[in-house]
């Protein structure tokens, strides 16, 4: 790759100080990482799920190692700035949420998140002050990356039990205040809800759609004060609808309809490598 991890810092930066919003795909191989850059997206994610998918599991069973060599063949793949889905950063206590952030700096990632869902359904997150304590280890981590890293914190609540919109404001709020660059906050009910979030916090706030029913249009996302749109694992699942579908016509139909919407060997060997 021709662009420096700190060119692509400089770069993912500027896309959350210009006007508007953009979106960052989530990619989930080299492969898809080439076709979304070709496409046009200004810079890629990796998705927690679809890294768990690729290697045939559910979303939460990959080992940190595993998890950061999946992102080191993205960040391989493309000359835009990557952030990675780290989950809860694959630990508990603050000093190993810091480790993790910084061996995501040293495998060229532009920034990356972490979490306060704690992974146990009995308690599905962290208390208050040891979900900021994990963001302030975090984001002492990231600044010492050499060339930058751009940390986003978020809160699992609406995934996880407690749709309390204040409290999820004042978690924010307290991350933010603990270092991380941006907010994000899975799952928000409605636009009144994004407006909400957007309203009471002085980061950019980071919408993650792919969620049915709650996944609204980038103008509208715009319009309530979003400024970074991701779309989780739903293009790996669009991939992977297709795959079944294809499969299912093969195996009980014995035909190859689903030739006639497929791209042709030469279009896709377009987006690839030499």
């Amino acid at each position: 790759m021709s662009v420096t991890h700190a060119e692509k810092v400089v770069q993912f930066r500027a896309l959350h100080a210009a006007p508007g919003a953009f979106v960052i795909a989530n990619a989930w191989d080299a492969g898809s990482t080439r076709m979304l850059a070709a496409l046009g997206f200004p810079a890629i994610a990796t998705s927690s799920g679809a890294c768990a998918g690729v290697l045939g599991r559910r979303d939460g069973a990959v080992t940190r190692q595993e998890a950061l060599d999946h992102a080191a063949a993205i960040v391989n793949a493309t000359d835009l700035p990557v952030s990675a889905d780290l989950e809860k950063c694959f630990a508990d206590a603050p000093a190993g949420v810091a480790e993790t952030i910084r061996l995501a700096g040293a495998i060229g990632l532009a920034g990356g998140s972490v979490e306060d869902a704690t992974g146990d359904p009995a308690r599905p997150l962290f208390p208050l002050e040891a979900a900021v304590a994990r963001v302030a280890a975090a984001a002492e981590a990231a600044r010492a990356v050499p060339g930058g890293f751009v940390l986003t914190a978020r809160t699992e609540s609406f995934l996880r039990g407690n749709p309390d919109l204040d409290d999820v404001i004042r978690r924010l709020r307290a991350f933010a205040a603990a270092g991380a660059e941006v907010l994000m906050a899975p799952g928000l009910p409605d636009l009144d809800a994004v407006r909400a979030v957007c309203a009471a916090v002085d980061r950019p706030v980071n919408f993650m759609g792919g969620i049915r029913g709650k996944s609204f249009n980038v103008a509208e996302l715009q319009a309530a004060g979003v400024k970074r749109v991701s779309v989780a694992t739903s293009l790996y699942r669009a991939a992977m609808t297709g795959l079944l579908a294809a499969a299912r016509e093969l195996r009980e139909q014995g035909t190859f309809g689903y030739l006639d919407t497929t791209l042709a060997t030469p279009e896709l060997n377009a987006f690839m490598a030499e």
